[in-house]
């Protein structure tokens, strides 16, 4: 299954392709700032494929905190987080923000709450490239 989505105004697009189904696929509730301020709920397969898409990087590039290291898309015309974005030994990794989906709805299953806060950077960087998607970032002036 591939599941499309993007921001409100159409500047950045997702596509994430899973061979599970919905409910089946990890939902995380990250109880950081951002993601409780933005109603984050997360998912990722490491056998799928994020593709992210953008008409263009945002002038300082996306927004970044705590260890600086992930890139969260979050669109800087209409504010929709819709994705993270890292890169782990040379290969992009990504996650989703389920409610940047057209087929959120399908996501029904409870999320659990997850907290990182005492992660090292090295361990934050070996999660994401073990549980993240395969992801890639394609800049387009239009879809």
């Amino acid at each position: 299954m591939t599941y499309e989505g993007g921001c409100h105004c159409g500047r950045l697009h997702v596509s994430f392709t899973t061979a599970h189904a919905p409910t089946a696929l990890p939902l995380r509730a990250c109880q950081c700032g951002f993601c409780r301020r933005h109603g984050g709920l997360t998912t990722s397969d490491p056998e799928g494929e994020v593709v992210l898409t953008a008409r263009e990087i945002p002038p300082g590039g996306w927004y970044r905190f705590g260890t600086a290291i992930t890139d969260f898309w979050v669109c800087p015309h209409c504010g929709v987080y819709v994705a993270g974005y890292v890169e782990v030994g040379g290969r992009g990794r990504a996650v989703v923000n389920v409610r940047a989906l057209d087929a959120r709805a399908e996501f029904t299953q409870a999320p659990t709450p997850m907290d990182y806060g005492q992660e090292t950077r090295e361990g934050r960087l070996e999660r994401r490239g073990r549980v993240w998607s395969p992801a890639r970032v394609v800049v387009a002036a239009s879809r």
